[in-house]
């Protein structure tokens, strides 16, 4: 019996299926440390999150440790991420790397809403630990992989 449950546990599939409201935008919160799914009647989903290790303020070079602030969109997936799965946001738009080029600097780029850095670890307990990202628990990045559709908008409020 034991040898059985080990062996259907370790077929459970990360990409679950959806079949609920669509999605129509995300919202996040960072100052509440919120990321809010939104669909045409309301509120779908809430998870709390964790943001990048200087969260306070806008993303504004490679390497300060900040999550973006602004309007952007969902434009890619990552199934095989190293942090479980991920989706991509779209920063840099053209005013960040505007802004960036005219400091010197590299905006930065690969920010994403992810699992954890391993099976088990739930980033929303070491709080802001990422490089930029939005970090939540890999069974809720799984249920936001299976929700989310690229070309979804996303707001990131301070």
């Amino acid at each position: 019996m034991g040898v059985l449950t080990a062996f259907v546990s370790g077929c459970a599939s990360k990409f679950r299926t959806y079949s609920g409201p669509q999605v129509t935008q995300i919202r996040v919160y960072k100052s509440r440390r919120l990321l809010v799914l939104d669909g045409a009647e309301g509120v779908v989903r809430r998870f709390p999150m964790g943001l990048g290790f200087a969260p306070e303020g806008h993303k504004q070079f490679e390497g300060d440790g900040r999550t973006p602030e602004g309007s952007y969109v969902i434009d890619r997936r990552n199934p095989n991420s190293l942090f479980h799965l991920s989706i991509g946001i779209s920063y840099p738009n053209e005013a960040d790397i505007a802004y960036a080029r005219a400091q010197g600097r590299s905006p930065g780029g690969d920010i994403f809403v992810h699992g954890g850095p391993r099976p088990g670890i739930d980033p929303t307990d070491k709080r802001d630990w990422t490089a930029g990202c939005i970090a939540v628990t890999d069974r809720e990045i799984e249920d936001i992989y299976a929700m989310v559709n690229d070309g979804t908008p996303i707001n990131i409020y301070a």
